[in-house]
Protein backbone atom coordinates (compact mmCIF):
# COMPACT_ATOMS: atom_id res chain seq x y z
CA UNK A 1 0.00 0.00 0.00
CA UNK A 2 1.37 3.42 -1.01
CA UNK A 3 0.85 5.72 1.96
CA UNK A 4 1.41 9.09 0.26
CA UNK A 5 0.35 9.14 -3.36
CA UNK A 6 2.27 11.65 -5.49
CA UNK A 7 0.50 13.81 -8.06
CA UNK A 8 0.28 12.31 -11.55
CA UNK A 9 0.58 14.39 -14.72
CA UNK A 10 -1.66 12.89 -17.42
CA UNK A 11 -0.90 14.05 -20.95
CA UNK A 12 -3.86 13.87 -23.30
CA UNK A 13 -6.13 13.52 -20.30
CA UNK A 14 -9.00 15.27 -22.11
CA UNK A 15 -9.03 12.56 -24.77
CA UNK A 16 -10.61 9.13 -24.94
CA UNK A 17 -8.20 6.82 -23.13
CA UNK A 18 -6.60 9.61 -21.08
CA UNK A 19 -9.90 10.71 -19.56
CA UNK A 20 -10.63 7.14 -18.45
CA UNK A 21 -7.18 6.92 -16.87
CA UNK A 22 -7.93 10.15 -14.99
CA UNK A 23 -11.18 8.64 -13.71
CA UNK A 24 -9.35 5.49 -12.57
CA UNK A 25 -6.68 7.55 -10.80
CA UNK A 26 -9.21 9.80 -9.05
CA UNK A 27 -11.32 6.79 -8.04
CA UNK A 28 -8.17 5.33 -6.42
CA UNK A 29 -7.33 8.56 -4.57
CA UNK A 30 -4.45 9.94 -6.70
CA UNK A 31 -4.01 13.70 -7.20
CA UNK A 32 -4.22 14.37 -10.96
CA UNK A 33 -3.07 17.17 -13.25
CA UNK A 34 -4.01 17.02 -16.94
CA UNK A 35 -2.12 18.69 -19.77
CA UNK A 36 -3.91 18.69 -23.12
CA UNK A 37 -3.86 21.04 -26.12
CA UNK A 38 -7.53 20.14 -26.80
CA UNK A 39 -6.81 19.50 -30.48
CA UNK A 40 -8.86 16.30 -30.27
CA UNK A 41 -9.82 16.25 -26.58
CA UNK A 42 -12.53 18.15 -24.72
CA UNK A 43 -12.21 20.24 -21.57
CA UNK A 44 -15.55 18.88 -20.38
CA UNK A 45 -14.10 15.33 -20.49
CA UNK A 46 -11.68 16.16 -17.66
CA UNK A 47 -13.45 15.05 -14.47
CA UNK A 48 -14.05 17.29 -11.52
CA UNK A 49 -11.21 16.80 -9.09
CA UNK A 50 -8.47 16.96 -11.72
CA UNK A 51 -6.61 20.15 -12.64
CA UNK A 52 -6.56 20.98 -16.37
CA UNK A 53 -3.72 22.93 -17.97
CA UNK A 54 -4.35 23.71 -21.64
CA UNK A 55 -1.09 23.48 -23.53
CA UNK A 56 1.38 21.35 -25.45
CA UNK A 57 3.59 18.63 -24.00
CA UNK A 58 6.53 20.09 -25.94
CA UNK A 59 6.18 23.38 -24.05
CA UNK A 60 9.03 22.67 -21.64
CA UNK A 61 8.42 25.79 -19.56
CA UNK A 62 4.77 24.86 -19.01
CA UNK A 63 5.57 21.25 -18.16
CA UNK A 64 8.33 22.35 -15.76
CA UNK A 65 5.95 24.72 -14.00
CA UNK A 66 3.34 21.98 -13.60
CA UNK A 67 5.94 19.54 -12.23
CA UNK A 68 7.18 22.10 -9.73
CA UNK A 69 3.86 23.61 -8.70
CA UNK A 70 2.03 20.31 -8.18
CA UNK A 71 4.90 18.12 -7.03
CA UNK A 72 4.45 15.71 -9.92
CA UNK A 73 5.91 12.30 -9.12
CA UNK A 74 4.74 10.36 -12.17
CA UNK A 75 3.68 10.98 -15.76
CA UNK A 76 1.13 9.01 -17.77
CA UNK A 77 1.68 9.87 -21.41
CA UNK A 78 -1.35 9.45 -23.71
CA UNK A 79 -1.03 12.53 -25.94
CA UNK A 80 -0.41 11.83 -29.61
CA UNK A 81 -1.90 11.01 -33.01
CA UNK A 82 -3.38 7.55 -33.51
CA UNK A 83 -4.88 7.03 -37.00
CA UNK A 84 -2.79 4.52 -38.96
CA UNK A 85 -3.78 5.56 -42.52
CA UNK A 86 -3.17 9.21 -41.63
CA UNK A 87 0.34 8.30 -40.52
CA UNK A 88 0.99 6.75 -43.93
CA UNK A 89 -0.30 9.87 -45.70
CA UNK A 90 1.47 12.36 -43.41
CA UNK A 91 4.37 10.58 -41.69
CA UNK A 92 6.32 13.68 -40.70
CA UNK A 93 3.38 15.00 -38.66
CA UNK A 94 3.28 11.70 -36.78
CA UNK A 95 7.00 11.72 -36.09
CA UNK A 96 6.68 15.30 -34.84
CA UNK A 97 3.62 14.75 -32.70
CA UNK A 98 4.39 11.28 -31.36
CA UNK A 99 8.18 11.11 -31.28
CA UNK A 100 9.72 14.57 -31.20
CA UNK A 101 7.24 15.88 -28.64
CA UNK A 102 7.63 12.75 -26.54
CA UNK A 103 11.36 13.38 -26.49
CA UNK A 104 10.69 16.87 -25.11
CA UNK A 105 8.34 15.45 -22.46
CA UNK A 106 10.86 12.82 -21.35
CA UNK A 107 13.52 15.54 -21.10
CA UNK A 108 11.19 17.63 -18.94
CA UNK A 109 10.54 14.62 -16.70
CA UNK A 110 14.26 13.98 -16.25
CA UNK A 111 15.03 17.65 -15.60
CA UNK A 112 12.13 17.96 -13.15
CA UNK A 113 13.10 14.87 -11.16
CA UNK A 114 10.01 12.83 -12.07
CA UNK A 115 10.80 9.23 -11.15
CA UNK A 116 8.05 7.26 -12.91
CA UNK A 117 6.86 7.39 -16.53
CA UNK A 118 4.05 5.33 -18.09
CA UNK A 119 3.83 5.36 -21.87
CA UNK A 120 0.86 4.59 -24.09
CA UNK A 121 2.37 2.42 -26.83
CA UNK A 122 0.71 0.17 -29.37
CA UNK A 123 0.49 -3.30 -30.87
CA UNK A 124 1.37 -1.57 -34.18
CA UNK A 125 5.00 -1.90 -33.05
CA UNK A 126 4.79 -5.59 -34.06
CA UNK A 127 3.85 -4.81 -37.67
CA UNK A 128 2.67 -8.10 -39.13
CA UNK A 129 3.41 -10.36 -36.16
CA UNK A 130 5.54 -13.43 -36.75
CA UNK A 131 3.01 -15.36 -34.70
CA UNK A 132 -0.43 -14.89 -33.16
CA UNK A 133 -0.81 -14.04 -30.35
CA UNK A 134 2.06 -11.54 -30.31
CA UNK A 135 4.38 -11.56 -27.29
CA UNK A 136 6.55 -8.76 -25.94
CA UNK A 137 9.81 -10.47 -26.91
CA UNK A 138 8.69 -10.97 -30.54
CA UNK A 139 10.24 -9.02 -33.40
CA UNK A 140 9.13 -5.39 -33.67
CA UNK A 141 8.97 -4.34 -37.31
CA UNK A 142 6.17 -1.77 -37.79
CA UNK A 143 4.52 -1.49 -41.21
CA UNK A 144 3.34 2.10 -40.77
CA UNK A 145 4.77 5.38 -39.45
CA UNK A 146 2.37 5.32 -36.49
CA UNK A 147 3.97 2.11 -35.21
CA UNK A 148 7.48 3.42 -35.84
CA UNK A 149 6.72 6.71 -34.06
CA UNK A 150 5.71 4.77 -30.95
CA UNK A 151 8.60 2.29 -31.14
CA UNK A 152 11.08 5.16 -31.34
CA UNK A 153 9.58 6.63 -28.18
CA UNK A 154 9.89 3.25 -26.44
CA UNK A 155 13.60 3.25 -27.32
CA UNK A 156 14.10 6.81 -26.05
CA UNK A 157 12.38 5.96 -22.79
CA UNK A 158 14.53 2.86 -22.25
CA UNK A 159 17.73 4.82 -22.92
CA UNK A 160 16.66 7.70 -20.66
CA UNK A 161 15.86 5.27 -17.84
CA UNK A 162 19.31 3.69 -18.20
CA UNK A 163 21.02 7.09 -17.89
CA UNK A 164 18.80 8.76 -15.27
CA UNK A 165 16.89 7.90 -12.05
CA UNK A 166 13.68 7.06 -13.91
CA UNK A 167 11.71 3.85 -14.28
CA UNK A 168 9.01 3.26 -16.86
CA UNK A 169 5.99 1.22 -17.76
CA UNK A 170 5.33 0.72 -21.47
CA UNK A 171 1.90 -0.68 -22.30
CA UNK A 172 1.36 -1.88 -25.85
CA UNK A 173 -2.38 -1.48 -26.41
CA UNK A 174 -4.40 -3.58 -28.74
CA UNK A 175 -7.81 -2.23 -29.90
CA UNK A 176 -9.38 -0.07 -27.21
CA UNK A 177 -13.17 0.23 -27.19
CA UNK A 178 -16.19 0.79 -24.97
CA UNK A 179 -16.90 3.55 -22.46
CA UNK A 180 -17.00 4.13 -18.73
CA UNK A 181 -19.81 1.88 -17.39
CA UNK A 182 -21.05 4.76 -15.22
CA UNK A 183 -21.42 7.02 -18.28
CA UNK A 184 -18.78 9.52 -17.15
CA UNK A 185 -16.65 9.36 -20.31
CA UNK A 186 -16.36 7.67 -23.67
CA UNK A 187 -15.00 8.12 -27.16
CA UNK A 188 -16.19 11.52 -28.34
CA UNK A 189 -13.84 12.45 -31.20
CA UNK A 190 -15.60 13.47 -34.39
CA UNK A 191 -14.70 11.39 -37.43
CA UNK A 192 -13.26 8.56 -35.35
CA UNK A 193 -12.05 5.51 -37.28
CA UNK A 194 -12.26 2.85 -34.53
CA UNK A 195 -14.60 0.09 -35.68
CA UNK A 196 -16.86 -0.18 -32.62
CA UNK A 197 -17.22 3.62 -32.42
CA UNK A 198 -18.11 3.76 -36.13
CA UNK A 199 -20.53 0.85 -35.79
CA UNK A 200 -22.48 2.30 -32.84
CA UNK A 201 -22.66 5.66 -34.65
CA UNK A 202 -24.26 3.80 -37.55
CA UNK A 203 -26.57 1.99 -35.15
CA UNK A 204 -28.08 5.26 -33.91
CA UNK A 205 -28.22 6.90 -37.33
CA UNK A 206 -25.13 9.13 -37.22
CA UNK A 207 -23.73 7.20 -40.19
CA UNK A 208 -25.55 5.54 -43.04
CA UNK A 209 -23.37 2.45 -43.23
CA UNK A 210 -20.12 0.84 -42.08
CA UNK A 211 -17.25 0.23 -44.51
CA UNK A 212 -15.44 -3.08 -44.18
CA UNK A 213 -11.86 -2.27 -45.14
CA UNK A 214 -10.62 -5.51 -46.63
CA UNK A 215 -12.50 -8.77 -47.11
CA UNK A 216 -9.57 -10.80 -48.47
CA UNK A 217 -7.26 -11.03 -45.46
CA UNK A 218 -5.81 -14.40 -44.51
CA UNK A 219 -8.28 -14.80 -41.64
CA UNK A 220 -11.20 -17.20 -41.12
CA UNK A 221 -13.81 -14.87 -42.67
CA UNK A 222 -11.48 -12.63 -44.72
CA UNK A 223 -11.83 -9.57 -42.48
CA UNK A 224 -9.28 -8.16 -40.07
CA UNK A 225 -9.03 -9.69 -36.60
CA UNK A 226 -8.28 -7.57 -33.54
CA UNK A 227 -8.04 -8.01 -29.77
CA UNK A 228 -10.62 -5.55 -28.34
CA UNK A 229 -9.99 -4.38 -24.77
CA UNK A 230 -12.48 -2.36 -22.74
CA UNK A 231 -11.17 1.12 -22.03
CA UNK A 232 -11.98 0.86 -18.32
CA UNK A 233 -9.93 -2.32 -17.99
CA UNK A 234 -7.07 -0.58 -19.80
CA UNK A 235 -7.29 2.44 -17.48
CA UNK A 236 -7.22 0.17 -14.45
CA UNK A 237 -4.07 -1.48 -15.77
CA UNK A 238 -2.33 1.90 -15.75
CA UNK A 239 -3.05 2.37 -12.06
CA UNK A 240 -1.63 -1.08 -11.31
CA UNK A 241 1.50 -0.25 -13.33
CA UNK A 242 1.93 3.04 -11.46
CA UNK A 243 1.72 1.29 -8.09
CA UNK A 244 4.26 -1.30 -9.21
CA UNK A 245 6.73 1.34 -10.45
CA UNK A 246 6.57 3.23 -7.15
CA UNK A 247 6.92 0.07 -5.06
CA UNK A 248 9.82 -1.21 -7.22
CA UNK A 249 11.80 1.90 -8.26
CA UNK A 250 14.60 -0.15 -9.87
CA UNK A 251 12.20 -2.09 -12.09
CA UNK A 252 10.74 -1.09 -15.45
CA UNK A 253 7.93 -2.85 -17.31
CA UNK A 254 7.03 -3.57 -20.94
CA UNK A 255 3.72 -5.37 -21.35
CA UNK A 256 0.98 -6.05 -23.83
CA UNK A 257 -2.45 -4.90 -22.74
CA UNK A 258 -5.16 -7.00 -24.34
CA UNK A 259 -7.45 -9.92 -23.60
CA UNK A 260 -5.58 -12.59 -25.55
CA UNK A 261 -8.30 -13.38 -28.08
CA UNK A 262 -9.55 -11.62 -31.20
CA UNK A 263 -12.72 -10.88 -33.13
CA UNK A 264 -13.06 -10.22 -36.84
CA UNK A 265 -14.73 -7.13 -38.28
CA UNK A 266 -17.78 -9.24 -39.18
CA UNK A 267 -17.97 -10.67 -35.67
CA UNK A 268 -17.90 -7.17 -34.19
CA UNK A 269 -20.65 -5.98 -36.53
CA UNK A 270 -22.71 -9.06 -35.68
CA UNK A 271 -22.34 -8.16 -31.98
CA UNK A 272 -23.61 -4.63 -32.66
CA UNK A 273 -26.57 -6.06 -34.58
CA UNK A 274 -27.23 -8.43 -31.69
CA UNK A 275 -27.12 -5.70 -29.02
CA UNK A 276 -29.32 -3.27 -30.99
CA UNK A 277 -31.54 -5.94 -32.57
CA UNK A 278 -31.28 -3.98 -35.84
CA UNK A 279 -28.83 -4.77 -38.65
CA UNK A 280 -26.32 -2.15 -39.81
CA UNK A 281 -25.68 -1.73 -43.53
CA UNK A 282 -22.21 -3.05 -44.41
CA UNK A 283 -20.21 -2.16 -47.50
CA UNK A 284 -17.00 -3.87 -48.60
CA UNK A 285 -14.12 -1.45 -49.26
CA UNK A 286 -10.43 -1.74 -50.18
CA UNK A 287 -7.88 -2.43 -47.47
CA UNK A 288 -6.48 0.62 -45.68
CA UNK A 289 -2.79 1.35 -45.92
CA UNK A 290 -0.81 -0.08 -43.00
CA UNK A 291 -3.42 -2.56 -41.72
CA UNK A 292 -2.14 -6.04 -40.73
CA UNK A 293 -4.47 -9.04 -41.07
CA UNK A 294 -4.57 -9.86 -37.35
CA UNK A 295 -3.35 -8.45 -34.03
CA UNK A 296 -3.98 -10.40 -30.83
CA UNK A 297 -2.13 -10.01 -27.52
CA UNK A 298 -0.19 -12.63 -25.68
CA UNK A 299 -1.16 -11.20 -22.28
CA UNK A 300 0.58 -13.71 -20.01
CA UNK A 301 3.21 -11.21 -18.87
CA UNK A 302 0.78 -8.60 -17.55
CA UNK A 303 -1.31 -11.28 -15.83
CA UNK A 304 1.73 -12.78 -14.12
CA UNK A 305 3.29 -9.41 -13.19
CA UNK A 306 0.36 -7.39 -11.88
CA UNK A 307 -2.73 -8.05 -9.80
CA UNK A 308 -4.74 -6.60 -12.72
CA UNK A 309 -7.51 -8.83 -14.04
CA UNK A 310 -9.98 -7.86 -16.80
CA UNK A 311 -13.47 -7.07 -15.53
CA UNK A 312 -15.29 -6.43 -18.84
CA UNK A 313 -13.87 -9.06 -21.19
CA UNK A 314 -17.04 -9.59 -23.20
CA UNK A 315 -17.68 -8.23 -26.70
CA UNK A 316 -21.39 -7.56 -26.13
CA UNK A 317 -20.56 -5.68 -22.90
CA UNK A 318 -18.01 -3.52 -24.74
CA UNK A 319 -20.55 -2.76 -27.48
CA UNK A 320 -23.31 -2.05 -24.95
CA UNK A 321 -21.15 0.48 -23.07
CA UNK A 322 -20.06 2.16 -26.32
CA UNK A 323 -23.66 2.34 -27.53
CA UNK A 324 -24.87 3.85 -24.25
CA UNK A 325 -22.20 6.56 -24.50
CA UNK A 326 -23.05 7.28 -28.15
CA UNK A 327 -26.68 7.81 -27.20
CA UNK A 328 -25.62 10.17 -24.40
CA UNK A 329 -23.57 12.21 -26.88
CA UNK A 330 -26.56 12.40 -29.19
CA UNK A 331 -28.82 13.60 -26.35
CA UNK A 332 -26.26 16.32 -25.53
CA UNK A 333 -25.87 17.34 -29.17
CA UNK A 334 -22.17 16.42 -29.24
CA UNK A 335 -20.47 14.94 -32.29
Amino acid sequence: MIEKKPAVLVTGGAGYIGSHAVLALLDAGWPVVVIDNLSTGFAWAVPEGATLAEGDIADSALVASLIGEHGIGAIMHFAGSVVVPDSVADPLRYYENNTVKSRALIASAVKGGVRHFIFSSTAATYGIPEKIPAAEEDRTEPINPYGWSKLMTERMLKDAAFAHPLNFGILRYFNVAGADPAGRSGQSTRGATHLIKVAVEAAIGKRGHVDIFGTDFDTPDGTGVRDYIHVSDLAAAHVHVLERLIESPDESLLMNCGYGHGFSVLEVLNAVDRVTNAPIERRPAPRRAGDPPALVADNRRILSTLDWRPQRDDLDTIVTDALRWERLLAERGIG
